[in-house]
């Protein structure tokens, strides 16, 4: 019997100043302006269409997206999560965590941002190094960087609870050396909160029609072993494969994510994932997967509704579904969860986990089930024993 695991909602802003040659999230470069009421609007019409799918949940936690959300003013923000409060009950002490561009960052807007409700921001620093910045097409630079970082650490007496800084690495043409001194910078700023991941070239995106020179995977390598001591030795800890966190500032929603958590998703392109209980005594229990309209034009006509496919999960692709999102954590996994989030008895996995384990993959005791360093350096080998 399925369980219902906490629920958060995830709310899509899709405008950015300019695109980023590396980025395949839904995101739209500002030509003619933001319609942000207009925008606003529709989010809140879009989450009462969902409310139906959540009857009397409370939401674990709320992170704004995109696109940059900061190109949002302060006030449209108060007006979105205001609406969401009025709409869903929360639990005590939601996180509600919120993208910002250092090049879209001002102080003023910063601690708007914060008295409508922010306790978390995730700020777009990338690199601290301005050739790099340029070629990965940021709208920033170093020092706007720096300043937005001191500027959430100010925040923090105000009502803040905590930051992240993200910082990629592998970047082109980039050495060993930088990609530490790099890392050091973010380092020195004593963010909460640093997700640390390598650049990858996705389809569809302009690094992909004109890739440029990434580093050799042995120069890749050292960096990730390097970095890791630098993070290790600050007091950083690894909880997933690119997230470390000072004690206590695991950031809640993404967890909830990777514990095969709930989510509404809504706004442009938003995917949500939602567990439906049995309602009657011919019905099964189902997950479902929610896509909205991608497009910003389609997403606000009247005409149409929000929703562009909702999609039940199988129960042969759960498995992967659940794993492919658990075992990027290096926490214990319960055994029990997999049963109460799936539904599925564990024997239908023995035989990939009894696999996992013998590869070095995965350690398995009697309640739990674990990733390895060594699963988690092959992570995509590891998830294709669940397909």
């Amino acid at each position: 019997m399925l369980q219902l695991p906490p629920l958060s909602l995830y709310i899509h802003i899709p405008w950015c100043v300019q695109k980023c040659p590396y980025c395949d999230f839904n995101s739209h470069a500002v030509k003619q302006g933001i319609p942000e009421a207009e925008y606003i609007a529709h989010l809140l019409a879009d989450l009462d269409q969902d409310l139906t799918l959540v009857p009397n949940r409370a939401l674990h936690s709320i992170f704004i997206g995109g696109g940059t959300p900061s190109t949002f003013s302060a006030e449209g923000i108060a007006a979105i999560l205001s609406g969401v409060r009025a709409r869903m009950a929360c639990e005590p002490n939601l996180e509600v965590t919120m993208e910002a561009n250092p090049g879209t960052v001002e102080a003023s807007r910063f601690a708007g941002y914060v008295a409508a409700g922010l306790t978390r921001f995730s700020i777009g620093v990338q690199s601290f190094q301005a050739a790099q910045l340029q070629a990965l097409g940021r709208i920033h630079n170093p020092a706007q960087a720096r300043r937005a970082a001191e500027l959430a650490t100010q925040l923090r007496q105000q009502g803040l609870n905590s930051f992240n800084l993200d910082l990629m690495h592998g970047l082109p043409g980039q050495a060993v050396s930088d990609a530490l001194a790099d890392l050091q910078q973010a380092i020195d700023l004593n963010p909460p909160h640093l997700s640390w991941y390598q650049l990858t070239i996705e389809p569809n995106t302009a690094f992909a029609s004109r890739p440029p020179v990434l580093p050799e995977d042995e120069a890749l390598w050292d960096i990730q072993e390097q970095g890791h001591a630098l993070l290790a030795a600050a007091g950083y800890q690894q909880y997933e494969t690119s997230a470390y966190s000072k004690t206590g500032y695991q950031c809640a929603h993404n967890l909830n994510y990777w514990r095969f958590g709930d989510y509404l998703g809504i706004g442009c392109g938003a995917h949500g994932k939602i567990t439906r209980p049995a309602s009657g005594v011919d019905e099964t229990a189902t997950i479902v997967r929610t896509v909205k309209i991608k497009h910003p034009k389609g997403y606000m006509d009247l005409s149409r509704g929000y929703l562009d496919s909702s999609t039940p999960v199988e129960p042969d692709e759960l498995p992967f579904e659940f794993f492919m999102n658990r075992f990027r954590l290096l926490e214990p996994c319960p055994k029990a969860d997999f049963t109460a989030y799936t539904g599925l008895s564990v024997e239908t996995v023995a035989p990939a986990l009894a696999r996992a384990v013998q590869l070095g993959l995965v350690s398995d005791t009697p309640l739990h089930w674990q990733i390895t360093p060594h699963g988690v350096r092959f992570l995509n080998e590891l998830l294709q024993l669940f397909l």
